[in-house]
């Protein structure tokens, strides 16, 4: 059975890059796996991409030897469950604002006795390479767990959800959080309650031997990030990719968006 490299590193506290699939498309998926991120995260809470797209996805990236995850449209067995049985070899789950909701999580992600999550399908075994007797008995040292925390309510609730057995990551989402705050959207930011709050996160972590995540733009903030004590980084999209790369070559040559503006990605 293959290992899954990132929650291995992750637990050796070593800081891992990955990038999000915003596009419904496993060709995307499986070009985006040979650019060497360490993990694809497949989106299915802000996209159009369906359950049977995002196997085929699983499936490319994991071909790619790259670790595929996906974000569920929302905390619930049923998303969470369909899934990792479906081949993705991790969750990452949004808007986590309590322990409840951070248990409830980590229930659906794991086999008993860890947790509650039933057994069925075949594409997860081999998304591993390996047997399903033998997936049901290792997916639990394997699969990756990783809650968002986006919400002022979740930075109030920050040592109960990170302090939750079963959690290997916590990922903030800048633009949700500083919506929460009443705050333009953005992925940095300098007001001293979303600061604040980043800081609150990242320590908690620490203390509690969790790793910590955050969604980035550039390699700069990346880096940035990592020294600070994050593990988990997210850089852009494979849509920011594709439309700040046309923007790019569009502005050098004088052309303007449809917008008659160019957006950062």
């Amino acid at each position: 059975m293959k290992q899954n490299s990132v929650r291995h590193r992750l637990k050796e506290r070593e800081a891992t890059f990955g990038t999000w699939l915003t596009l419904p498309d496993p060709v995307a998926a499986r070009l985006l796996a040979t650019s060497g991120f360490n993990w694809i995260t497949v989106e299915l809470e802000h996209t159009p991409t369906t359950f049977e797209t995002a196997a085929l996805c699983y499936a490319m990236i994991a071909a790619g030897g790259t670790v595929p995850l996906a974000r569920v449209p929302i905390n619930s067995t049923e998303n969470i469950k369909r899934v990792l049985d479906t081949g993705a070899w991790g969750v990452i789950v949004p808007m986590v604002n309590s322990r409840t909701e951070a248990e409830a999580a980590v229930a659906a992600a794991r086999f008993p006795p860890l947790g509650r999550r039933s057994v069925g399908g075949q594409l997860n075994a081999a998304n591993f390479d390996t047997d399903q007797a033998t997936y049901r008995r290792r997916a639990n040292d394997e699969i990756l767990v990783v809650l968002m925390i986006e919400h002022v309510e979740g930075i109030a609730n920050a040592e109960a959800i990170i302090s939750t057995p079963g959690v290997d990551a916590v990922f903030i989402g800048p633009n949700d959080l500083l919506n929460s705050m009443g705050k333009m959207p953005s992925f940095e930011s300098e007001e001293p309650d979303f600061t604040q709050g980043i800081a609150k996160v990242r320590d908690l972590c620490r203390r509690h031997g969790v790793a910590a995540g955050i969604h980035v733009l550039t390699p700069e903030a990346a880096r940035r990030r990592v020294a600070e004590g994050f593990q988990f980084i997210a850089l852009g999209s494979d849509a920011g990719f594709m439309l700040g790369k046309a923007h790019e070559i569009t502005q050098a040559l004088g052309l303007e968006t449809t917008s008659g503006a160019t957006a950062k990605y």
